[in-house]
């Protein structure tokens, strides 16, 4: 059996998830292999937003006007920025997660950003999620957790509060018929 691989998938909180960093949250994994996984919570918007981050990072915006939530993207390096993007162009720091998302940490992005020449779809938030080597795979054992391919419509175009619901209804999950128990048949 191949090993495990969820790079690219969201990671949908078990309505058991007893973590309050990661109860009723999505996660989109950008990055899982043997060392680990890195993953950006998408549901969480902090009351900030990114034209604050750049008026703090002295980076101009010619449209500051156009409100977008900054995230808080897991309980890892709470004051680093992420920002989830597509298309996948490639900037000084930047993860390439598919041919049409990436992830970028750089300032290059945001000074893109406000000056109107960024990506077309962006997700900024602080902070990631993060697993040590087997950490995922055993919790996924346990049950803390449903994945399913991760869909750019929810990242991007859903509404913050709906998207936990939405990623579990993409599925054809019943929230009603999921189990608070943790166990196996």
């Amino acid at each position: 059996m191949p090993p495990l691989n969820l790079t690219n998938q969201f990671l949908i909180a078990m309505p058991s998830m007893g973590d309050p960093n990661f109860a009723k949250t999505v996660t989109y994994v950008c990055i899982h292999n043997n060392d680990g996984a890195m993953g950006i919570v998408i549901n969480r918007p902090l009351e900030i937003d990114v034209a604050e981050v750049l008026a703090e990072m002295k980076i101009e915006s010619i449209n500051p006007a156009t409100p977008q939530p900054v995230y808080q993207g897991g309980p890892v390096q709470k004051d680093c920025g992420f920002i989830i993007h597509n298309p996948a162009r490639d900037w000084n720091s930047t993860i390439q997660v598919t041919s049409e998302i990436a992830v970028s940490t750089s300032r290059d992005i945001l000074e893109a950003m406000g000056e109107g020449a960024g990506p077309t779809a962006t997700l900024v938030a602080l902070g990631y999620a993060g697993w040590n080597a087997g950490q995922l795979e055993e919790e996924m054992k346990q049950n803390a957790w449903l994945n399913s391919p991760a869909d750019m419509q929810i990242i991007f175009d859903t509404p913050p509060q709906l998207r936990w619901q939405c990623a579990v209804a993409a599925m054809g999950v019943d929230l009603s018929s999921l189990s608070y128990d943790v166990g196996h048949a």
